[in-house]
């Protein structure tokens, strides 16, 4: 089947052919122009591409019944009702908001322009009364939060039956302040790969099934993409069978099953050598944003003299280089504490804003360039 392009930023767009591809008819690309080799199998719904926060975008390609068995699963959890569309629909988790409202027979509300508290608060007013849900990632979480003293802005967080959050870890203080303001905060877990979240605060959807090989978490169920496009040997070493002929995603992250709940613990090659030890910067990233003025901190690798490689610490910080210093003292004694004295960061790189992708996910390449040019 040939791909049609379609220009994933454009909701309205997307979500005209949204219905056509899930019944295997004119599947979709988003996020690029397909070639003319580019074909996929029968029953493919869209090729999505990914944002490539850490590497090379890559072009996933998921079939109808992925789609439709992690919306189904995601009904199943959290319940159905209508849907708000605040991510781009090129991406998995805004694609698959306008697949669970196809699913439910609802319309869903697109936030308009840029995502801001009041555009949230705007989009929400235009909901029916019945079940609200929406999909947001971390960052709009703390927009939202950081502008609840608006009495519109608290009432329409607390107005949902689920947020669902996902694209990145989220800080245990924004969902405890999330929490004390009313909203039904979901945690969730997967990739375009898993056409989606597949783990919700920390249990598997039904039907996908989680296990830790040499510490390194795999997926399997209904909702695995068919592969990559083009790419056949990435696809071979991504999405593996094992003995019983079961296929496994190979997430790259690293974690473990704790009483049948998915704790991940950071990404497998997210690793530094510093001082002789390896140095998990997901690790050093969590224990620093427990510190008040870190909470959106992100921690990258830098070259250093003395340790081989080193980590530092790049923060949107309000009062600017001047609280940096206290703020540095308190990250080094917490990473020491949580993780080692070897993890400690060298120092804080103030920025008014973080370099962000359109995924609304930190641009960890572009955020290590400014903290080595420091």
């Amino acid at each position: 089947m040939r791909l049609r392009a379609v220009d994933g930023a454009d909701p309205a767009e997307v979500g005209a052919g949204l219905p056509a591809a899930l019944d295997g008819v004119a599947p979709l690309a988003l996020g690029f122009v397909p070639g003319p080799g580019d074909e996929v199998a029968e029953g493919t719904a869209v090729v999505i591409a990914t944002s490539g926060s850490t590497g090379v975008p890559k072009r996933v390609v998921l079939s109808a019944a992925a789609l439709t068995a992690s919306a189904e699963a995601t009904a199943r959890r959290i319940g159905s009702g209508q849907w708000m569309l605040a991510l781009s629909a090129g991406y998995v988790a805004g694609l698959q908001v306008l697949v669970r409202a196809h699913l439910a027979g609802t319309e869903p509300v697109l936030l308009e322009g840029r995502f801001t508290a009041a555009s949230f608060a705007a989009a929400t007013r235009e909901m029916s009364a019945g079940p609200r849900y929406a999909s947001l990632v971390p960052a709009q979480l703390a927009t939202l939060l950081d502008a609840a003293d608006d009495p519109e802005v608290r009432a329409a967080l607390s107005s949902y039956q689920a947020l669902l959050l996902g694209g990145q870890a989220l800080p245990p203080a924004l969902r405890e302040r999330a929490a004390d303001l009313g909203a039904r905060v979901v945690r969730t877990y997967g990739s375009s790969e898993t056409a989606g979240g597949c783990v919700y605060d920390g249990v598997p959807l039904d039907g996908v099934r989680v296990a830790s090989f040499d510490g390194e978490l795999r997926l399997a169920g209904p909702t695995l993409a068919q592969g990559y496009l083009g790419d056949p040997e990435l696809t071979a070493r991504t999405f593996v069978a094992d003995e019983a002929g079961d296929r496994w995603y190979r997430t790259g992250d690293a974690g473990e099953l704790r009483d049948g709940r998915v704790a991940v613990t950071g990404r497998v090659d997210n690793v530094i050598v510093s001082g002789g030890v390896n140095v998990s910067l997901d690790r050093v990233e969590r224990a620093v944003r427990t510190v008040a003025g870190l909470e959106g901190a992100v921690v990258v690798a830098v070259p250093d003299e003395r340790w081989g490689q080193g980590s530092a610490i790049v923060a949107a910080l309000p009062g600017g280089s001047a609280s940096a210093d206290g703020l540095l003292a308190e990250a080094r004694e917490r990473v020491a504490a949580e993780v080692g004295a070897e993890a400690r960061p060298s120092r804080i790189v103030p920025v008014e804003a973080l370099p962000m992708l359109s995924s609304g996910k930190p641009d960890r390449r572009a955020i290590a360039v400014l903290a080595s040019a420091d």
